[in-house]
């Protein structure tokens, strides 16, 4: 039985930086997601906007990054340039306003994938995602399973990519839906090189006696980081402290969807103003 839909496992990409191949070194995850943009084309088929999201910790001081992306057709991947900066010096992508939530949108090309015969997919906004009111309508709490995917400890083949799958459950998440958090918690072991990687929602045909149960793998958020554990050391002669120990606790913090859908609605509208100012200078030359 396939919990996980193929699909979502091609939406995740590997993320690095370094001009040579061999010693490239992978920084962080990220993922495709269509924004909905035209719902009603005369073809029936529905057209997304998409977009690539990381965490911007991951982007913040790169000037330039690499996307690992397989090939449809021969067992070899292909590492893609993406510049991050604009010649005026701006980033080419856009973080969320709020300083603590760590989210950046970054427009890709689907096209450009398509005829590079690469293999892709995205989770669409109106389809695989589960938002906040439907978290709660829903009764998502604490014990729900979900899976994480990601590139932990920059664990990516050189030839191919093949993400990594961890499985856990939720934590803590009773605070977000209360609106006492912009986040929630969430029981599983991620590494640095997991930043970035989605989190989706395990399916159940079983719930508890007047709840649906939720048949659907969905996004849930966006790893933000592990929550350490800390413990310091202190001398006994001085009562100093002598050393600090830091481990990982296994709790991580997530990012929820309704972040990323505020991100990707700021960087739509910063795009359209970016055409807009465009046009007039054309118009005025």
């Amino acid at each position: 039985m396939t919990l996980l839909p193929p699909m979502y496992i091609n939406t995740v990409v590997a993320i690095g930086v370094g001009e040579h191949p061999n010693p490239r070194h992978w920084i962080g995850t990220g993922f495709m997601f269509g924004e909905i943009v035209d719902d009603k084309k005369p073809d029936g088929k529905k057209a997304y906007r998409v977009w690539l999201i990381t965490n911007k910790h991951v982007l913040e001081d790169q000037k330039k990054i690499f996307l690992k992306f397989n090939s449809l057709q021969d067992p070899k991947s292909k590492d893609y340039e993406v510049n991050l900066l604009f010649k005026n010096g701006r980033p080419t992508w856009i973080g969320h306003p709020t300083k603590s939530i760590d989210i950046a949108a970054l427009l890709l090309n689907p096209m450009f994938l398509r005829g590079e015969d690469r293999k892709f997919d995205y989770f669409r906004s109106d389809q695989d995602i589960l938002a906040k009111d439907e978290m709660i309508s829903s009764k998502i709490s604490e014990g729900d399973r979900i899976f994480v995917l990601g590139f932990p400890m920059g664990l990516v083949d050189k030839d191919r990519q093949y993400v990594i799958c961890r499985g856990g459950c939720i934590a803590r998440i009773s605070d977000y839906l209360e609106d006492h958090a912009n986040d929630f918690l969430i029981d599983a072991l991620v590494f640095p090189g997991n930043s970035g990687g989605p989190v989706i929602l395990c399916p159940s045909a079983y719930s508890l006696k007047g709840i649906a149960p939720i048949t659907r793998s969905l996004l849930l958020g966006i790893v933000k980081s592990y929550i350490p554990y800390r413990d310091i050391a202190i001398s006994p002669q001085t009562n100093d402290a002598r050393i600090a120990f830091q481990e990982n606790s296994g709790l991580a913090a997530v990012e929820p969807t309704s972040s990323i859908l505020e991100t990707v609605e700021i960087a739509s509208k910063r795009m359209k103003e970016r055409s807009n100012r465009a046009k007039k200078r054309a118009n005025r030359s």
